[in-house]
């Protein structure tokens, strides 16, 4: 028999931990921030540490000291937040943010330097630095551990006995513990000659199927009462040499809450009832729990909102109020792990290859229809594998749709902390979140996104004073927002600042000589400079901006996702930054049409509909037709993208287009009808072609080009879209 790889296992074990310890930190500090706005919740609180606790667990799996170490201290302080005794404040937050990113600095020295490396000196300075300023918040250890003691075991610990009482015994022992010559009935028995067991039950939820159960392991628990006059230090003794071999829970007669409390954290996650939880850590008798839960049902019979059955334990006095939201919060974590149970990770180069094969998939079922012309049964079947593989295509590109919400919530700390350094008090809002977009565009779009971030509070957003001077309110407004806007998404980054100073900007222009000295530009224009490399209006160069580069950038990666990057503004109100990008970078739904001797797709998500007839001669000659009462501006595809015209064109038609909010007729020479566009990236001869954004295999195997309708909307029109609403209008922030 070959003996396993465990140096393999463990590396993907370590992998898995790494991918894990990060997200858990980025869930940490969003956690954080959200505690500045609610101290004392909970649930938050609970989630932080859980967070801390499970990094510190996993590390020590691996042997990685100086996380286990440092999380260590950081795990003590959160387990004082939660239990009210300390209190959460602006310079604690701080620290534990501090404490965070030295987590993920811990984690990516161990993650590149290897598990056993020793830490730099600058980073173990850092490490005792920062716990020495956790240690202001730490009271005395020893007081604190003397003070959740219950009266009984402190009387049993100065004394040395008590009178009887029944002690609740919890025992999980190790699956190796056999090969330690570790007996559990042998220690149960010695355990009844210390008093009388009262109750003795066995725990076997950790039993395997038969086929995979090793007679040598211990699967085995017990839930045991034990009624003894024994003292705490001689009930322990019981366990003194097979502690290792065991995990042992310890209550004594009546007990605190802190120790059922101590006992349903550490039972399994699973989705128990509340009724189930506590009879498991014998916080209630079952004869008073089946009472209690004749109370509940018969209020549910005579109310429409009947108490939860917590309540009525409460004012039933059954069981205190921590117990109970102890096992509430144990059964939320349960129902937590049956939902993290459904969902699994898949490594994004596996799901790219995927994505690639569904394209070529489309493109030989468009050339098996083709090749079907004149045989029926044989269309019939490529139309249902038409279909078949346009749910596959669907399905496989949901499973790349994420939700940028995730990618906003990450600029709450970088608004933070920028903020407090610039000594600015800035509200950051978030808006539409749950808009899906491909993951790649999500990935790609964060630096822009960052240098906008930084743009707006460094140079947009005003000081408190400043606000107060021009009637403003001190507190700054910063949004980041997103909707779906005909078949695109569009990211707005907009601040109630100072707005743009069109002339400062237009003279610094004219000294660099991007615009002639004679020049007078429209607003437009002025706006569109401060995407030129080098441009800055800034009198200083700081940490944040000024040096001239980024804005350059962002628009050199916004149009690098097939995207446009426009700017409103107006002084004194705000400015608004809008992106505009694709929803997914693989495959779209387009529509074939034909323009001279050339074939174009138009993406269907911007086509309200065609029209055909004597209408398209009289919009040859005018330019412009009258739909439903509605003028509507027409362009000559063809000639637009200056495409040679065929010898027999056919009955010419117009197919009715929607671009950023504007509808426009688009005059082609041929419809063909919809089709699967599988997204084909253009070599460096098209690159510069504005209107195209990239092309398709059609199933005759002839190329299609892509048209971005917005762009060639805006080509037609000789310039940039026509200007937006002024910022003042109740339409221009929600647009």
């Amino acid at each position: 028999m070959s003996t396993p790889d465990y140096s393999e296992a463990i590396a993907k074990a370590l992998v898995t931990f790494f991918v894990e310890a990060t997200e858990m930190l980025e869930q940490m500090e969003q956690t954080l921030l959200a505690l500045e706005d609610a101290p004392r919740d909970p649930e938050l609180l609970n989630s932080l540490f859980r967070s801390i606790h499970t990094i510190k667990g996993s590390a020590g799996l691996f042997g990685m000291a100086p996380i286990v170490g440092f999380t260590h201290e950081v795990e003590t302080l959160l387990d004082q937040l939660r239990s009210g005794r300390v209190t959460m404040d602006g310079s604690l937050g701080s620290l534990l943010l501090l404490c965070c990113d030295h987590v993920g600095t811990l984690v990516k020295l161990a993650r590149e330097d290897g598990v056993d490396a020793e830490l730099p000196p600058k980073v173990s300075s850092k490490s005792d630095e920062l716990l020495s300023a956790l240690q202001i918040y730490l009271p005395d250890r020893t007081h604190q551990e003397k003070q959740t003691q219950s009266p009984l075991s402190q009387d049993n610990a100065s004394s040395g006995a008590s009178a009887t009482g029944v002690w609740h015994i919890s025992l999980r022992f190790h699956k190796n513990c056999h090969e330690r010559g570790i007996d559990p009935l042998a220690t149960i028995r010695y355990l009844g000659s210390l008093g009388t067991l009262t109750l003795s039950e066995t725990i076997d939820e950790s039993v395997p199927t038969l086929g995979e159960l090793d007679p040598e392991k211990c699967y085995l628990g017990f839930e045991l009462r034990l009624a003894t006059a024994v003292s705490r230090k001689d009930l322990e003794g019981a366990f003194e040499f097979i502690e290792d071999e065991c995990d042992v829970r310890l209550i004594p007669p009546r007990a605190a809450p802190e120790e059922y409390i101590e006992l349903i954290q550490s039972m399994p996650q699973d989705s128990s009832r509340l009724g189930e939880i506590l009879l498991a850590c014998n916080a209630i008798a079952e004869k008073d729990l089946h009472r209690a839960l004749a109370v509940h049902h018969m209020e549910s019979i005579d109310s429409d909102k009947p108490k939860p059955l917590g309540e009525v334990l409460i004012e039933s006095n059954l069981v205190s109020p921590a117990v109970v939201d102890a096992a509430l919060r144990k059964q939320t974590q349960g129902r937590e792990k049956v939902e993290e149970s459904r969902v699994f990770r898949v490594q994004a180069e596996k799901l790219d290859a995927l994505i690639d094969l569904v394209g070529e998939l489309v493109i030989v079922c468009a050339a098996a229809r083709n090749q079907a012309e004149g045989n029926p049964r044989l269309q019939e079947t490529t139309q249902h594998m038409g279909r078949l593989v346009e749910e596959i295509r669907n399905n496989s590109l949901s499973l790349r749709m994420v939700p940028i919400g995730e990618s906003f919530a990450k600029f709450r700390r970088v608004v933070r902390d920028i903020a407090n350094s610039l000594g600015k008090e800035v509200r950051l809002e978030i808006e539409g979140g749950d808009t899906e977009l491909d993951k790649l565009v999500v990935e790609k779009i964060g630096d822009p996104l960052m240098h906008l971030v930084r743009n707006a509070l460094d140079h947009g957003l005003e000081t408190p004073a400043e606000r107060e001077a021009a009637g403003k309110p001190r507190e700054c407004r910063l949004c980041l927002s997103a909707q779906h806007d005909s078949g695109s998404i569009v990211i707005r980054v907009s601040e109630d600042g100072r707005g743009i100073d069109a002339d400062r900007v237009l003279a610094k222009a004219k000294a660099k000589g991007l615009v002639a000295a004679d020049a007078q530009p429209s607003l437009d224009e002025i706006h569109a400079l401060i995407f030129e490399p080098g441009f800055s209006t800034a009198e200083s160069v700081t940490d944040i901006s000024g040096r001239g580069v980024g804005m350059d950038v962002v628009r050199q990666n916004v149009e690098k996702l097939r995207g446009r990057i426009s700017i409103r503004s107006a002084r004194g109100k705000g400015t608004d930054m809008e992106i505009r990008l694709p929803l997914t970078l693989a495959i779209i739904d387009g529509f074939l049409v034909r323009c001279g001797s050339a074939v174009l797709a138009i993406p269907l998500e911007n086509i309200e509909e065609c029209i055909s007839g004597a209408m398209v001669e009289h919009a040859e000659d005018s330019g412009v037709i009258s739909q439903r009462g509605v003028p509507l501006p027409i362009l000559d595809v063809a000639k637009t993208l200056g495409i040679r015209s065929s010898a027999t064109t056919a009955r010419r038609s117009i197919v009715i287009v929607k671009s950023e909010g504007f509808r426009s007729g688009l005059i082609v020479d041929q419809l063909l009808g919809e089709h699967q566009t599988v997204i084909k990236p253009l070599g460096k001869v098209f690159s510069k072609i504005r209107p195209i954004s990239g092309s398709t295999i059609l199933g005759t195997g002839e190329v299609a080009l892509i048209i971005d309708v917005n762009e060639l909307v805006r080509c037609a029109r000789g310039g940039p879209r026509a200007p937006p609403p002024p910022l003042d209008t109740p339409s221009a922030m929600t647009a």
